[in-house]
Formats: structure tokens, C-alpha cells, sequence
């Protein structure tokens, strides 16, 4: 765990802005993590949080977080994208730094995912978030962010477990990512980079946030019965007593050699949840003809096929529905990784780079999304954050 107090003046936006954003396409390892510091600026920090491209040296980038910042509490995790100043990057280092002046944090590092019950103690959470309120009992706004191995498939019996820790605590966050490439992930904590294992922030501030989720696809009337199915892997077998593939294939009116994750991206499948559909997200075919998801279904539920609106337009309005009185100060956000798909596949990157940009949004591409007690796929998910009340 780790935290850091202390105050500065500062002003908003910028290299001095209550929030801190950086980011650097340098090749070299340590040159692109010496930039992100200089770029954030002086602290104190109460916490940093660092997105990785997959193409980099885990390795590397963690030797140069701990000679760049000794000291500091710096968690982070691999990508499928990085979003920074502009937009969509690919290759780079994202920063974001939380300056002491405006915000607390303490952060827990679960070790093993799939022990996780030994490693997260409900009382130990508690703790945290008693000890964040009582050192700043002023500030009136508390999120948890949230960093998954995104190959672990534990992140819904994960945040499910948390849940009663959380309180009135919001939570949002992302699974780290590999590209496309679907073969390692890693969580940066204490100092280093980590499969199987997760990280959970408590942050308390005296900005006003949100925390919020939105996804651009819609639900059609086309229904399907799950008849065979893994949860713990994943692993969709049956639909309608038809081999996944082959069912799915069907419903779209395609043959399954045509099936790819632009495919996936364009037709998800979803479960309702009392009134909301939530997606569950393609992975891949697998060679027996099973569909691997993002996320786990089981035998009995109802699938029902979702078709999605225009992404571009879609981003724009949910973006301003979160800026009423102008764009917040920051978004840090999670975005699917079959979302930044559609965004290359439907030739629209420029665009919904130029809406990113504007509405100041930091973040990465992930293998899927948490929002309190769910585990999501194909959502953009995350956390606004404005300025103190009656400030500017």
C-alpha cells in the first residue's frame, strides 16, 4: 500500500492543472519514462498511474518508474491503445498524476487472482477507505480504480467479492491488454509488473467526480438460448443446441469462416440484467468451433444479439451529457478494445480522436470493463473529474 500527503498551489490545466496528464511515443524505454516525469511535473503526488503500450519492455519500463520516481506510488497496466492529449496513440506511455493538493490515495495489490479470496481481506478495504475519510474528512467526493490482469478471467468473481467493501464507493476500471495479440498482460504494482494480479485504488478528493459507463449498441429482437457453456473459461459451446460458431454465424446470415473481430465488434451478443443489457463481448473462434468471450455466460441464458449506432457521433453526444457546464478537467478512461476496432475497421479514428481530445479524456484500450460489481465488454467506462465547487 502506499500514500503520499501534501499541498501545493496549483492551478487548473496544464503542467500545474489539479490533474496531470503526460505522455511520450519515445522509443527507448527509459527516455519515454523520464519524459512522462518531466511532463507531470513536480509533486507531491498521492498516486500515478502509467498505461503501457504491449510492444514495450515490461521490464524496462518498471526499472525506469523506480530509478523516474523513487519513492512514489505508481500503478499502471499494458494496453490495446493508449488515449492521450490527441487523441488514439499506439506505441506510447500515457501518465496521469493525482497531486497531493487535491486528492488521497492508498492502493492494494492482490497478488494472485486466482487465490484472490486468501489475498483481500474485507476488513483491510474497510480500513483504507476509514483511514482516507478521517485524512481528509473535508473533501466530499471517493472513487476505487481498478487494475485487472486481463487474461486472468477472474474479474467478475473479483469485483463481485468486493462489493460489500465498496459502500457508497463507486468503482470503475480495466484489464490490461496485449495488442491483439491475446498471449500476456500485466499489472504494474509495487514496483513491478505482474500477471495474475490486480490492483485497487481508493481515492478521495475535494473535485467533484462521476463515474460513469456508456456503449453505443443497442438490443435487437433476436434472442438465443445458451445450451452449453465454461463460465470459468469463458467458453460459449452451444447456442439453440448448435455449436456457437455455426448459431452465431447463422443469426448474422454469415458463414463462420467470415467470422473476425471486426464481426465481433460490429454484432456483440448481451445478457439483460434487470433492466439493462450488458455485452458480452468475441474474443475469438475457437478451433473446435466454441466462442471464447470477454466475459462469462452460462447454461440457460438468454443472448440477445445487439446492433450498434453510429460510434463516432454516439461518443460525442454521451461526452457532452458528461460536460453540461463545459468539458471536465480530466476523463480518465477505459475503453474496449472491440470499441477501438470498430473505431479502425469504420475509418472514423480521426474523428473520434478530435472528440477525445476536446473533452480532455486520458486513458487505454482494455480487454474489458469494471463498473461497481460488473465486469463489461465494448463499454467506454470511467471517471470525470471537475473542479472543486465554486471553483473554476
Amino acid at each position: 500500500m502506499g500514500e503520499v500527503f501534501g499541498v501545493v498551489q496549483e492551478r487548473s490545466g496544464g503542467a500545474r492543472g489539479r490533474v496531470r496528464r503526460a505522455q511520450s511515443s519515445r522509443t527507448d524505454d527509459y527516455a519515454a519514462i523520464a519524459e512522462i516525469r518531466a511532463m507531470l511535473g513536480p509533486g507531491p503526488f498521492t498516486l500515478i498511474v502509467i498505461f503501457v503500450s504491449a510492444n514495450r519492455s515490461p521490464d524496462a519500463i518498471s526499472a525506469a518508474v523506480m530509478r523516474e520516481f523513487p519513492g512514489q506510488t505508481v500503478i499502471g497496466a499494458t494496453t490495446a491503445g493508449e488515449i492521450g492529449e490527441n487523441g488514439y496513440l499506439e506505441g506510447a506511455v500515457v501518465g496521469v498524476g493525482l497531486p497531493a493538493a487535491h486528492f488521497r490515495a492508498q492502493t492494494l495489490m492482490i497478488p494472485d487472482l486466482e487465490q484472490f479470496p486468501r489475498h483481500l481481506s474485507i476488513q483491510d478495504v474497510l480500513r483504507i477507505r476509514n483511514g482516507l475519510a478521517a485524512s481528509a474528512p473535508a473533501w466530499p467526493s471517493e472513487f476505487a480504480f481498478l487494475l485487472c490482469d486481463g487474461l486472468s478471467m477472474r474479474e467478475e468473481q473479483f469485483v463481485s467479492a468486493l462489493g460489500p467493501a465498496l459502500g457508497g464507493a463507486p468503482l470503475f476500471g480495466g484489464s490490461a491488454a496485449d495488442g491483439v495479440n491475446f498471449q500476456r498482460t500485466f499489472v504494474l504494482a509495487e514496483g513491478a509488473f505482474r500477471s495474475n494480479t490486480a490492483v485497487l485504488a481508493f481515492i478521495r478528493t475535494n473535485c467533484q467526480v462521476k463515474v460513469f459507463r456508456f456503449d453505443h449498441l443497442v438490443p435487437t429482437q433476436q434472442r438465443m438460448v445458451v445450451t452449453a457453456a465454461d463460465p470459468s473459461r469463458r467458453l460459449l459451446m452451444e447456442i439453440n443446441a448448435e455449436p456457437a460458431a455455426r448459431a452465431y454465424a447463422r443469426a448474422l446470415g454469415r458463414d463462420p469462416d467470415q467470422l473476425s473481430p471486426f464481426v465481433f465488434a460490429a454484432h456483440p451478443v448481451a445478457i439483460r440484467i434487470g433492466d439493462t443489457h450488458h455485452v458480452c463481448a468475441i474474443q475469438q473462434v475457437e478451433p473446435n468451433g466454441d466462442l471464447r468471450l470477454f466475459s462469462a455466460v452460462d447454461t440457460g441464458q438468454v443472448l440477445t444479439l445487439a446492433e450498434g449506432q453510429e460510434i463516432s457521433a454516439h461518443l460525442e453526444r454521451s461526452l457532452e451529457a458528461l460536460s453540461p457546464d463545459g468539458p471536465p478537467e480530466t476523463i480518465l478512461a477505459c475503453e474496449c478494445i472491440l470499441r477501438r476496432l470498430e473505431v479502425e475497421e469504420t475509418q472514423v479514428k480521426g474523428v473520434m480522436s478530435e472528440t477525445l481530445a476536446r473533452h480532455n479524456v486520458v486513458g487505454f484500450n482494455s480487454y474489458g470493463e469494471q463498473l461497481n460489481m460488473l465486469h463489461v465488454n465494448q463499454t467506454f467506462t470511467g471517471v470525470a473529474i471537475y473542479p472543486p465547487l465554486g471553483e473554476t
